[in-house]
């Protein structure tokens, strides 16, 4: 197997990156479009069998750390199956918007939340993280969990997370993030690169859709240059929490 880079690259000008393909900035949106249409169906079950489970446990982290109250507005951007916007309303959260740029993601949370007699605290609204279509100053709070490495530029998303929130508005950002541990970091490279697309074959029917998600994991910013960015785009009092040994990470900041 040949050597994976272990950093994100400079692009050229006009180009991105889709995994380990460089790709034009306007092709990858339609990449990631494609990618999440295919596993949407299956995107829930994937999470638990590929995790066994522990998304479970990093996402209840990220709402204790949000700690949800009667009246917050939370904005959850690449949401579309309601995750997060379940767990937030059941920890008594007022109303949530989810924005995702996939219908079939969106459809799916849809039918999650009409399952549960859920009809009117949950907007689903198609958008985009780089372009959301919310207002300025709007809300209360601004989640994201497993949804910035595909944008295409992760800067504009922060910038955008800063101009929906309200003052003191709170930011919160659960991704794959870099293993802090040497001997983990081993065992989690020869399992990203080898059982999950084998999962995701078996299971979702789409290898090259985890094989995605694994280079696009090792693409994005390691914990420090994350939070760098973080700042850059105008959000204070920037703080990380390791979760598994830094197999994920929980970003928060505030919007001063």
């Amino acid at each position: 197997m040949s050597k994976k880079p272990n950093h994100r690259p400079e692009e050229k000008p006009g180009m991105t990156h889709f995994g380990y393909q460089t790709v034009p900035d306007d092709k990858k949106s339609s990449l990631v479009r494609d990618v999440f249409n295919s596993v949407a169906p299956k995107y829930d079950l994937m999470n638990d069998l590929m995790s066994l489970g522990v998304h479970r446990i990093w996402k209840r982290a990220m709402m204790d750390w949000l700690g949800p109250k009667p009246g917050m507005r939370l904005l959850d951007v690449g949401g579309g199956t309601g995750d997060i916007a379940l767990r937030f309303l059941e920890r008594g959260g007022a109303s949530v918007t989810v924005v995702d740029i996939n219908e079939e993601m969106l459809r799916q949370g849809r039918n999650r939340a009409t399952d549960k007699g859920i009809l009117d605290t949950i907007e689903w609204t198609q958008g985009d993280a780089e372009n959301l279509p919310v207002a300025d100053a709007s809300q209360d709070a601004y989640t994201t969990a497993f949804c910035l490495r595909n944008v295409t530029h992760i800067d504009r998303a922060l910038k955008e997370a800063r101009r929906v929130l309200k003052p003191g508005g709170r930011f919160l950002c659960l991704e794959f993030s870099h293993v802090v541990l040497p001997v983990l970091g081993k065992l989690y490279e020869a399992y990203s690169f080898k059982v999950l697309p084998a999962l995701g074959e078996q299971v979702a029917g789409d290898r090259q859709a985890y094989q995605y998600l694994a280079e696009s994991i090792r693409r994005f910013p390691a914990q420090g240059a994350f939070a760098e960015m973080i700042t850059a785009a105008g959000l204070d009092q920037v703080k990380v929490r390791n979760l598994s040994g830094g197999i994920a990470a929980i970003h928060s900041a505030w919007r001063i």
